[in-house]
């Protein structure tokens, strides 16, 4: 759990169903009164922290099912009371906020085509000085940690002190199994760089199928996630939108009953003087890698006065082919995956690009700052486990 609960300290609480992890479940969208009723009388007996349920919806395509509109907030409300559960709601715009207020709405959520956007986000922001209600803030669709950050800051500037990152992965170019991938490097430098907001993950929007809400949210708790929230519908098959990756109260007791969940750290003395045996190897083996780079990029500043001697390109797309196929063969020979071996070398070439146009003064040199250097996820995901 993170160093603070975003105000959310009696939703860890109520987590039952998951050993007190936060659990938001419900709908996609609110399509009737009956449906988020129904819903909402399940998940109370399941043990979840609160009542999800989407209102207004934004839809890629016009002709989509866009949700029921503020008629359907009333309907939220009400099976969250009989259910004896908070509810939460996204909102787009201010006159959304003015609308939730309106109705006892407890939690409210900016979703990820609204943190793209810093002026969506101010004007949200703006409205909600002076409530004292918690609000979870999805990362951006696109895979930018800075937008995820600054809509958090905006909001903590007004004032809003009950905040919850959502984690529901990016949309990019990349051909993957996920609706939205996940990234993982970005969610967890969010909380090393903002260690007392909560961190949840929506496996339902990231996997967009059934099949992949399990695996999903293992790795989130496996990574120390807060809590899940996770989309639920009484006949999934029936839902007016999203409908394959939501799943039955019944379905979403049987997952949540599947998954492990992980510890920070153990006192037991043999893992204590194991891992630390372990971890000094690998601090060897880090400085290891950083002297082989520092010579290669030292090899690529003589290389760069070569070139412009000669009126040569930085850029050489036939060695840079034969570099790709040689590391990755080469690192698959030494059991490594070859989309890891790809994406360490695309930041090693990148660099060398730089610092070629640099040493020839085609760019100004940058000053000198701390700059965060970006990382291939399972790098990071491998250094949270160790």
């Amino acid at each position: 759990m993170s160093k603070s609960d975003g105000g959310l300290r009696r939703l860890h609480g109520r987590g039952a169903c998951l050993q007190g992890k936060i659990v938001i479940a419900g709908p996609c969208s609110v399509e009737s009164e009956q449906q988020v009723m129904e819903t909402a009388l399940k998940l109370g007996k399941l043990g979840v922290s609160a009542l999800r349920g989407g209102i207004w919806k934004p839809r890629t395509r016009p002709g989509s099912f866009q949700g029921v509109g503020e008629i359907g907030l009333p309907w939220l409300k009400a099976a969250g009371r009989a259910a004896k559960l908070p509810v939460a709601c996204e909102v787009a715009y201010p006159a959304h906020v003015d609308a939730c207020l309106t109705h006892g709405i407890d939690i409210l959520w900016i979703g990820a085509r609204t943190t793209v956007n810093p002026f969506s986000v101010q004007a949200l922001a703006d409205r909600l000085r002076g409530v004292d209600l918690p609000v979870m803030v999805k990362n951006p669709v696109n895979p930018d940690l800075e937008l995820w950050l600054g809509a958090i800051e905006r909001l903590h500037r007004a004032g809003v002190t009950k905040i919850i990152a959502v984690h529901r992965g990016f949309s990019t170019a990349r051909q993957t199994i996920y609706r939205n991938e996940p990234i993982w490097r970005i969610p967890l430098e969010l909380r090393r760089r903002m260690p007392h907001v909560p961190l949840i993950c929506d496996p339902s929007h990231m996997g967009g199928t059934r099949e992949l809400l399990k695996p999903i949210s293992q790795e989130a708790l496996d990574l120390l996630y807060d809590g899940l929230m996770i989309e639920v519908h009484p006949r999934p098959e029936k839902a007016q939108s999203d409908a394959s990756q939501q799943i039955t109260p019944k379905r979403l007791r049987s997952l949540l009953a599947g998954l492990i969940l992980k510890k920070e750290n153990t006192l037991v003395r043999d893992y204590i003087s194991h891992i630390a045996a372990l971890r000094k190897e690998v601090d060897g083996l880090d400085h290891q890698l950083l002297d082989c780079l520092g010579q290669r990029m030292e090899i690529v500043r003589q290389m760069s006065h070569c070139k412009e001697k000669y009126g040569v390109s930085s850029f050489q797309p036939h060695r840079w082919s034969d570099i790709v196929r040689d590391r990755t063969r080469y690192g698959s020979a030494h059991a490594l995956d070859q989309d890891f071996v790809m994406e360490i070398f695309d930041h090693i070439h990148e660099e060398a690009i730089r610092l070629q146009e640099r040493e020839t003064d085609v760019i100004p040199p940058e000053p000198v700052t701390h700059k965060h250097i970006r990382r291939p996820h399972r790098i990071v995901a491998a250094a949270e486990r160790r």
